[in-house]
């Protein structure tokens, strides 16, 4: 996510809408408004190596085997 990315005042205005009365927003509106927190969302941070997971499994059946 950049950190200039503002919602418009143009979705600020469909999300008050959808605010007071969720049925009255058309199905481009609530697009609009998926779009715009889409972008808006923190980026995922990058997954851990999948090896530590199988280090750790391994030793907890060692554990179990005992």
């Amino acid at each position: 996510m950049a950190a200039n990315e503002k919602t418009s005042a143009a979705v600020a205005k469909i999300a008050a809408k959808g605010l007071r009365d969720p049925a009255a927003l058309t199905n481009a509106e609530i697009k609009k408004l998926a779009a715009s927190a889409l972008t808006q969302a923190a980026d995922k941070p990058a997954k851990k190596p999948a090896a530590k997971k199988t280090a750790v499994k391994k030793a907890a059946a060692k554990k179990r085997a005992k």
